[in-house]
């Protein structure tokens, strides 16, 4: 999933181990939310969007191009 973490993050002037220990995760954790190799729970998600006061969707890009939307039969 595409984000815009490390962007949020120059503005907001936080390094990545800043933002780690407002989480409560790792350094790591960042380095791969940002590097879109780990989607964070929803519990995270959350808590990243109130440490940068925006809404979820605002940091969080989803890119399904395989999801098909539900028709009735």
């Amino acid at each position: 999933m595409k984000n815009r973490i490390k962007i949020l993050r120059a503005v907001h002037n936080l390094t990545q181990e800043m933002l780690a220990k407002k989480l409560n995760v790792t350094r790591q954790t960042i380095i791969a939310i940002e590097r879109e190799k780990y989607d964070p729970s929803l519990e995270l998600a959350f808590k990243i969007a109130e440490v940068f006061n925006v809404k979820i969707e605002d940091i969080f890009i989803y890119e399904n191009t395989n999801f098909t939307s539900f028709k009735e039969k």
